[in-house]
């Protein structure tokens, strides 16, 4: 509640905030001998405190008093004015500068024919960014990890919110309805149709904004005047990445440590605004798959890699640009400080000098560079006209509209300065006049100005003095001279502080009306941000051009990993090559040892491809990429207790996802499939999953698959677009060397207990684990031939019929093509029957008696 020059809190509510942000906790009578607790904070901090709060996962209602204190007799009126939440925050302490905060809404009927659909609709309100989208509800858990909003609105009969990111908040589930939904939306942009914004036909995702339109009506009713555009978007105009795809690229974040540092994002952050950042990012997220924008973004980045002195003077003034854009919406808003609007026009004088700087080097609209960098003059005149350089964070520090802007204004400052100076000529004046040298002119906030006299001159004290207040030494009075200049004084700064608070509004207001225009210039600077940014990182990191093609070939020569070659010493990575394609090379079926190299190798791949398709330069010596709908990947061992899913359950989910999406066009890394379960289980799970890549059309994606399953090279002779590659090592006595190089062919150990001595286990363990080694060696080599038509042995491949002559050559023999489905299904029955008696006469290969 605002009390004055502070906001109160009262009760529990006192309580909570005076333990989770760190403040007095006091308390005032309320009669019956009785006292409630009470917990403030100073009006002009309001904005740090209720971060913290937010921070919490609190939301946090903000009281206002809605008259003039100074006009109303007993308790000022007050009504709620906003409710703070994660989604609708906009204090620049709580938010990151290089990332979006979004409020988003998730719909999905439970029934009827949409149940298959869901809607989603995110805003960001520091941004006016606010877009909406249909898709698959199968597909929406991803795209709601993409976004991860701060705060997600659902309806709140919702039954299962487990997986939804962010702070879910339910309301009212008519919020989403169809009619009412629509109604609601087109009141809002007050059209008569929403063809114009793309979601005319699609119910659910204007369902998910109507729900997010009610939302800020109720509790940020004044951002609603920021919602003026709305684009809808298809989750098929850019590469699609899982959540655990982004996390095992390490896309934003180090997996192991949860921080940015070590990311892909931290190496390619060279950009030097908050706008700029906050595009990176969303790039990351949404790779390119048309390759007439891709072409174009190269452009922009080719020039700038080309050009040292006009990329230096851009990336020096973008260093100088605050945050237009959300600096504007703060204006628009009505929450800006003066200060605030200063660094606006600051930052619009910055977009001027990128613009200069461009065309002084013959940058021109070809390369897309300088398209739209308007610095908005008439913004820059205004705000340069009205506001001092220096205008301070609060109006109730006065100096901020600048001397010439307002002739009422000076004539004001003019009037209250010579009441000043009277004041002050007015102690000399008395002091001659009372004989008094130690008489004093002085002003106290309570009292006013007065008159001071020590006590030992009392009796010099003149008959038109008026006692005002008496001290313990001496005595402060009045005259009626004073008294005029005072009333001159106070009133002209009361009306001074009103008429800088009307003309800071006007001037706010003039701005916002310019609102769209200069979001546009920020969307341009931040465009240019980026290019310069990753034309900056391949020039630091002798990054190449890729070439961009439609064929489904990946060609990459000595590429490097982009994040891992930063922790080592200049020149020491090893780069690789990789060849893909959907005609001969479809499968890179890839062995080694542990810590050769493979998983780094998986990864690089990976991130060339992503690279490549945002528009930036790659880590290589040369590259062509055809461009991919999608990257899967499925690396590491993980667990999820909370959903009661074991590690292998885990591998196998994301597997599965990975085999019912994957598609001829997409790029999949696969690292250890099978490792979770027994030995033969594993094979043959990892045997299946290659041969379904292979052999199934509609999932014939190009594949990277690392196994320690050496037996899998056998696969190559008879999957044609197999190709076996291993980690070269080398062995020097008892120790071995990684080379690091990928090369054809495949490994015959993976050199584990080495790693593990490596790893620092015991001397005692790893002379154990060598010998338990070489006695399963031995014990695993087969005794009898038996073993080896059923391909147990180390080394060879399973075959998918057990030598049975009879049966092989009865399948041979069948017509498939005049055989009717019955038919089919009898002599499949007959077949099995067969192999059943076959087997019976078999001796079990892990039954008692068994060689291994």
């Amino acid at each position: 509640f605002r009390m004055g020059d502070f906001y109160e809190t009262f009760d529990e509510d006192a309580k909570v905030v005076a333990q989770e942000v760190d403040i007095a906790l006091t308390s005032r009578p309320w009669g019956k001998g009785e006292r409630i607790p009470l917990a403030g904070v100073p009006y002009h901090a309001l904005e740090s405190y209720l971060a913290k709060l937010i921070a919490k996962g609190y939301r946090v209602a903000i009281c206002e008093q809605t008259a003039d204190p100074k006009s109303v007799k007993g308790i000022v009126p007050r009504d709620v004015v906003q409710v703070v939440s994660p989604g609708t925050v906009v204090a620049p302490h709580y938010l990151d500068s290089k990332r979006n905060n979004y409020l988003a809404a998730y719909y999905t009927p439970a029934a009827g024919p949409l149940a298959t659909l869901a809607g989603i609709a995110y805003i960001d309100i520091t941004t006016s960014e606010f877009h909406t989208t249909q898709l698959p509800a199968d597909r929406a858990l991803a795209e709601l990890a993409r976004l991860a909003p701060a705060e997600l609105l659902t309806p709140d009969d919702l039954e299962n919110t487990e997986g939804l990111p962010g702070v879910v908040t339910g309301v009212e589930p008519r919020w989403f309805g169809q009619e009412r939904a629509r109604q609601h939306v087109l009141d809002h942009f007050r059209v008569a149709s929403l063809e114009a914004f793309g979601c005319d036909h699609l119910p659910l995702a204007t369902g998910a904004v109507a729900a997010i339109l009610n939302y800020l009506a109720e509790s940020q009713p004044a951002a609603l005047a920021l919602v003026t555009r709305l684009a809808t978007y298809s989750t098929d105009e850019w590469m699609q990445l899982d959540l655990q795809t982004r996390r095992n690229l390490e896309l934003f974040q180090r997996n192991r440590q949860g921080s940015a540092e070590g990311s892909l994002l931290s190496v390619l952050d060279l950009t030097k605004t908050a706008m700029g950042g906050r595009l990176l990012r969303r790039w990351l997220e949404r790779p390119l798959i048309a390759l007439a924008p891709l072409r174009e973004r190269q452009e922009r980045v080719a020039w700038l890699h080309e050009h040292a002195l006009p990329r230096t003077a851009v990336i020096q003034t973008l260093a100088k640009t605050p945050d237009v854009e959300r600096l504007t919406n703060r204006v628009r808003s009505s929450q800006a400080t003066p200060r605030e609007v200063v660094s606006l026009g600051t930052g619009l004088q910055q977009v001027g000098m990128l613009a200069d700087a461009l065309s002084m080097h013959g940058a021109g609209d070809a390369e897309g560079l300088a398209a739209g960098l308007s610095p908005c003059p008439e913004v820059c005149a205004l705000i340069a006209a009205a506001l001092n350089d220096d205008a301070p964070s609060t109006m109730e520090e006065g100096a901020v509209i600048r001397p010439g802007f307002s002739p009422d204004l000076d004539g004001l400052r003019d009037a209250e300065r010579d009441a000043q100076q009277a004041i002050m000529k007015l102690e000399q004046q008395e002091r001659e006049r009372t004989g008094i040298r130690s008489l004093k002119v002085g002003f106290n906030k309570v009292f006013g100005y007065y008159i001071e006299v020590s006590n030992t001159h009392r009796r010099l004290i003149p008959f038109d003095y008026h006692r005002k207040q008496t001290l313990v030494g001496a005595e402060r009075f009045f005259t009626p001279e004073l008294k005029e200049w005072e009333t001159t004084v106070l009133t002209a700064q009361d009306r001074m502080s009103e008429l800088e608070r009307d003309l800071f509004r006007q001037v706010c207001a003039q701005v916002a009306a310019f609102g769209d225009r200069v979001l546009q210039t920020a969307a341009a600077v931040a465009e240019l941000d980026c290019a310069a940014a990753l034309a900056e990182v391949a020039v630091q990191q002798r990054y190449v051009r890729p070439d961009l093609i439609t064929e489904d070939t990946i060609r990459i020569e000595s590429g490097r990993h982009p994040v891992v070659e930063q922790y080592l010493d200049s020149g020491a990575f090893v780069p690789n090559d990789a060849l893909l394609d959907n005609s001969t090379n479809q499968i890179a079926l890839i062995t080694g040892p542990n810590m050769s190299g493979k998983s780094t190798y998986l990864r690089q791949v990976a991130l060339i491809v992503l690279l490549a398709q945002i528009g930036s330069y790659v880590p290589a010596n040369a590259a062509s990429i055809g461009l991919v709908d999608r990257i899967f990947s499925r690396v590491g061992a993980q667990d999820d207790l909370a959903t009661g899913q074991s590690t292998f359950m885990v591998e196998m989910v994301e597997t599965a996802n990975i085999l019912h999406h994957a598609t001829p066009r997409s790029l999949v890394i696969l690292d250890e499939i099978g490792r979770g379960t027994s030995t033969y289980d594993g094979l043959a799970i990892a045997q299946s999953v290659v041969e379904h890549l292979h052999n199934h059309a509609p999932t014939q994606a190009k594949t990277l698959f690392a196994t320690h399953y050496h037996e899998l090279t056998g696969l190559s002779a008879y999957l044609p677009r197999v190709h076996n590659y291993t980690f070269a090592v080398a062995e020097e006595t008892d120790d071995i060397v990684f080379l690091r190089r990928i090369l054809p062919g495949s490994a015959g150990r993976s050199y584990g207990v080495h790693v593990a001595r490596l790893a620092g286990l015991p001397e005692a363990v790893i002379r154990r684990a060598e010998d338990a080694l070489q006695e399963l060696e031995q014990r695993a080599k087969p005794r009898d031939p038996a073993a080896k038509r059923r391909g147990t042995q180390p080394g060879v491949q399973l075959a998918l019929i057990n030598g049975d002559q009879h049966l092989k050559e009865t399948l041979l023999a069948l017509d498939l093509n005049g055989m009717t489905p019955l038919g089919a299904l009898n002599k499949l029955y007959q077949l099995q029957t067969e192999a059943g008696k076959s087997g019976a006469d078999q001796p079990d290969p892990e039954g008692p008696g068994a060689d291994a």
